[in-house]
């Protein structure tokens, strides 16, 4: 966590202040010093935790990188829309559903080798694992 050091080095006056006070004979300051650092290990404990439950439970991408992946896939040649954009995260990696509106008129083939570009954009941009693509006629 790249804020760790600096919070460290704020909070560790706390336990020496703990221990002089208690030596000049106010004994509660050890007392108190000790339930603010518990106070402060428990908050990190608890976003820790947090974030590692997010990331299990499939949280999905900030929204300003899932604008950036539905730019990209609507910059594709033959993408003329798109709906049901899905984003998860799996480790460092993310992973994309999406359903692509293509010309109502072209061939399978057509189809398929535009879904196949979109996805590979979105792969070569972006730390994504899988783009899951599923082809629409556009209205």
């Amino acid at each position: 966590m790249p804020g760790m050091p600096v919070l460290t080095q704020r909070r560790q006056w706390l336990s020496p202040s703990g221990i002089a006070g208690n030596l000049v004979g106010f004994h509660a300051m050890d007392l108190i010093a000790a339930l603010i650092v518990g106070v402060f290990i428990a908050h990190m404990g608890y976003k820790f935790s947090a974030d590692a439950l997010h990331d299990l439970m499939d949280r999905s991408l900030e929204p300003e990188l899932e604008h950036d992946i539905k730019t990209c896939l609507l910059a594709t040649e033959g993408v003329t829309g798109l709906h049901d954009l899905k984003t998860r995260k799996m480790g460092d990696l993310a992973l994309v559903d999406v359903h692509l509106e293509v010309n109502g008129e072209l061939s399978v083939k057509e189809g398929h080798q535009i879904a196949v570009n979109a996805r590979n954009n979105v792969m070569q941009k972006f730390n994504v694992l899988n783009v899951m693509t599923h082809i629409d006629p556009s209205h």
